[in-house]
């Protein structure tokens, strides 16, 4: 079977390094990939948010199914072109990725189906903004509505830094939507829970913390993601069952009941304080770099689980995992997340990937026979083992090999449980 993966970054090369384990798939197609993705699979180089030349690629290299990677195509409605034109794809449709496409709406259904969260106000305009702004506390958290790459989230330490950022949104920073979430600032400890679902059932998929601030010890603006580990050792059974009665299940309950249903990955984004979960965000596909460290660990044929999602299987499949612990950090262009450089050459070729310690693409390319930079956030270093301190000196005595003189990262990724022990 040949198969396309839709994306570029970290989390498709991360997808593309287990579906190669696949002895079912003779194929893989990249819609674009990266540097890493062209060492084992095809790269193709056309925009994926152009649909009708999609599937005109898709029917020329016979591909039989589709893996959709980042969350605009599928917030643009990938799923329901596809799926319209008898392509096979993995994924939610476009009305059930509102739950990432629209907070406004993510929250709307936390408020009719009783799923703990943040207090939150809508504002469409400067006049709402100053009316609501007075009913809460500082800090407040200040979100944009729409899709933001993981940069539409401030906390805000004053009122005039709330109208600030927020006139940023209304004057449409990002594109995908003008309108504002006001949240309470919830104080505790952030998790993410994965799940695979399809339209009866759903399975556990992981867990992993990441870690979002760009400097070490929480500090600096919010990125897509500075590094991460798995599991999380925060959710434990207990908290599990919580996540899954008061999150998981009323929201799905919630699509189903508008007639829709979802499939696909399912990423939920939580703050934990204590020891009850409150709904921070979903994501609709896998995080990144949260992937990375979360498909190592899985020992089960990843298109088999694929499989059993879009036969509404998953009822009858038993996931088996890795005992052991996985991170990664993840090696920036210097000046991220602000402006970078982009084409700086990096230079691996004294590196061989290991069982426990290798090197993700995420914003690379190949150019003129070189490899280099080409995004904000470079490479992930991953490592897996059983001690989380040694996971991490081994990344940093990686990457301090590397020696890339264009870039950083942060040092303190895994702090809380490292500091613990």
């Amino acid at each position: 079977m040949n198969i396309a993966l839709i994306g570029s970054g970290g989390r498709e090369h991360s997808l593309c390094k287990k579906l190669k384990d696949s002895s079912k798939i003779n194929n893989i197609f990249c819609i674009p990939g990266n540097a890493g993705t062209s060492s084992l699979a095809t790269n193709l180089n056309i925009n994926f948010l152009d649909f009708k030349l999609l599937l005109k690629t898709l029917k020329f290299y016979k591909i039989k199914l589709v893996i959709v990677g980042p969350e605009e195509p599928l917030v643009k409605g990938i799923v329901d072109f596809l799926e319209l034109n008898k392509i096979k794809v993995f994924g939610p449709n476009k009305f059930a990725s509102k739950l990432e496409g629209s907070k406004a709406f993510m929250k709307l259904i936390c408020k009719k189906y009783n799923i703990p969260t943040a207090k939150f106000k809508i504002c469409k305009n400067k006049k709402e903004l100053k009316k609501l702004i007075n009913e809460f506390n500082l800090p407040i958290v200040v979100k944009a509505d729409g899709l933001a790459a993981g940069k539409g989230v401030t906390i805000c330490k004053s009122k005039n830094e709330v109208f600030k950022i927020s006139e940023q949104i209304f004057q449409g920073k990002f594109k995908s939507s003008k309108k504002v979430l006001l949240e309470e600032f919830l104080k505790g400890e952030e998790a993410s829970y994965f799940l695979v679902v399809d339209k009866n059932a759903f399975v556990s998929f992981g867990t992993a913390q990441d870690h979002k601030k760009v400097y070490a010890g929480e500090k600096g603006p919010n990125t897509g993601g500075m590094g991460a580990y798995s599991p999380a050792p925060i959710i434990d059974n207990e908290l599990e069952k919580k996540i899954i009665k008061r999150i998981v299940k009323p929201t799905l309950k919630a699509l189903k009941e508008k007639k829709e249903y979802y499939r696909g990955f399912l990423y939920v984004g939580l703050m934990i304080k204590n020891k009850d979960p409150y709904l921070i965000e979903y994501n609709v596909r896998m995080g990144d770099p949260e992937c990375q460290v979360i498909l190592p660990r899985l020992k089960t044929d990843l298109l088999k689980v694929i499989n059993f999602s879009l036969k509404n299987k998953l009822k009858k499949l038993k996931l088996r995992w890795e005992k052991n612990k996985c991170m990664t950090i993840v090696l920036c262009s210097k000046g991220y997340p602000g402006k970078y450089n982009k084409d700086k050459i990096i230079n691996l070729t004294k590196f061989k990937d290991k069982k426990n310690l290798f090197i993700v693409h995420a914003g690379t390319k190949i150019k003129n026979g070189d490899l280099v930079s080409n995004g904000g956030r470079v490479l992930n270093i991953v490592s897996k083992g059983k001690s989380l301190r040694q996971i991490r000196e081994k990344i940093i005595k990686l990457i301090r090999k590397i020696n890339w003189k264009f870039g950083f990262f942060r040092r303190d990724i895994g702090w809380r449980i490292i500091r613990g022990k």
